[in-house]
C-alpha cells in the first residue's frame, strides 16, 4: 500500500507568517508608523520566532517594514513622495497600455471585463472595501495582459502590494467613492471597445483624480 506524503501540500510557515503580517499591513491593523516587537508577532501569530524572522526578512526588502535592534519593527508609512511616483509610473504605462489596445479587444477579452465590471459593481453594492479593490486592481491588470507586453505587466505586478495598501486607504476615506471609480472603468472599457480614441484621457484623469484624492 503506497503511503501518502503528509502535508505535501501544505505551505511552510515562514509563507503563512509572511502572508498574514502583510495582511495586516495592507489593511492597516498594523498602522503606518506603528512599531511591533517580535513577541508581539509571536502572540498574534501564534507561530514560534524562526519563521516569523523570515517573512520580516521578506517584507523589510519590499519596503513594508524597517527592522531595527534598537526600535523593534516598525511599520513603514507610504510617503506622498512614494504615492506620487507610484501614481505617475501607473498614468505613463496604462495611457501606453491603451493606445495598444483601443478598439483591438477581442470577444474573450471582452467578456472578462464585463465579467470584472458586473463583479465590481457587486462590491460597489454591498460597499465591500476589500473586494472592490481586488476588482479594481484585476481590471487594471486585464488591460494591461490584452497589451501583451510581459515587462509593462512585471511592473505594474511588482506595485499591487503597494496599490493594495493605497487603494484601501482612499476607499476607507470615502466608501462610496467606489461607485465613481466604477463608472470610470466602464467608460474607459466602452470607449476601448469603440475605439473612439478617448480611452488615454480617460485612464489619465482617473488616475489623476485618485491620486489628488490621497494627497487632499
Amino acid at each position: 500500500m503506497e503511503m501518502k506524503t503528509k502535508n505535501a501540500a501544505a505551505p511552510l510557515l515562514k509563507d503563512v507568517a509572511y502572508q498574514k503580517i502583510k495582511e495586516q499591513i495592507l489593511d492597516e491593523s498594523f498602522a503606518p508608523g506603528s512599531f511591533l516587537s517580535e513577541r508581539e508577532l509571536i502572540e498574534i501569530l501564534q507561530m514560534s520566532k524562526t519563521p516569523i524572522k523570515s517573512a520580516l526578512v521578506r517584507l523589510e526588502t519590499e519596503g513594508f517594514v524597517t527592522v531595527s535592534s534598537k526600535q523593534g519593527i516598525i511599520i513603514n508609512p507610504l510617503s506622498i513622495d512614494q504615492i506620487i511616483d507610484i501614481y505617475n509610473l501607473r498614468i505613463a504605462l496604462e495611457s501606453y497600455i491603451l493606445t495598444q489596445i483601443s478598439g483591438k479587444l477581442t470577444e474573450e477579452q471582452c467578456r472578462l471585463i464585463e465579467m470584472n465590471l458586473a463583479d465590481t459593481e457587486t462590491k460597489c453594492d454591498e460597499l465591500d472595501i476589500k473586494g472592490f479593490t481586488n476588482e479594481d486592481h484585476a481590471f487594471h491588470l486585464l488591460l494591461c495582459e490584452f497589451s501583451g507586453n510581459r515587462e509593462i505587466y512585471r511592473v505594474l505586478l511588482n506595485y499591487q502590494d503597494h496599490l493594495h495598501r493605497i487603494t484601501l486607504r482612499h476607499l476607507k476615506k470615502d466608501p462610496h467613492r467606489m461607485h465613481k471609480f466604477h463608472q470610470e472603468h466602464v467608460e474607459i472599457y466602452k470607449s476601448l471597445k469603440s475605439g473612439n480614441n478617448q480611452a488615454v484621457d480617460l485612464i489619465t484623469n482617473h488616475l489623476q483624480k485618485s491620486k489628488q484624492k490621497l494627497l487632499d
